[in-house]
């Protein structure tokens, strides 16, 4: 265990004096637009991490009403504020995108 810390230590400080190497003008860069290409990535994490969430959701609200069909107002209630929160990840990661890509 002392030498995986050791070794991990050691990479992180080679990394810290590589940093220099990428301190580079934007001409020098070869034109990639960094920015959009992670933006797609941050998008797309964005929305898998809202479906599944928004499917884990629904499944636990389903079930409550299966076991409690009285309590089917307030579970409803719930589970549709909890998607309205679920789904405002995607859509202020979009505006972030649109913000900074822009």
């Amino acid at each position: 265990m002392k030498n995986v810390l050791k070794f991990a230590f050691m990479a992180m400080a080679l990394l810290c004096f590589a940093a220099p190497v990428f301190a580079q003008g934007g001409a020098a860069s070869g034109g990639t637009n960094w920015v959009a290409i992670t933006a797609g990535f941050s998008m797309a994490i964005a929305s898998a991490i809202c479906g599944l969430a928004q499917g884990k959701a629904t499944a636990a609200a389903t079930e409550a009403m299966a076991r409690n069909p009285a309590a089917r107002p307030g579970i409803q209630f719930a589970l549709i504020l909890g998607l309205a929160l679920i789904e405002s990840l995607a859509l202020y990661t979009l505006v972030i995108i649109f913000a900074k890509v822009s």
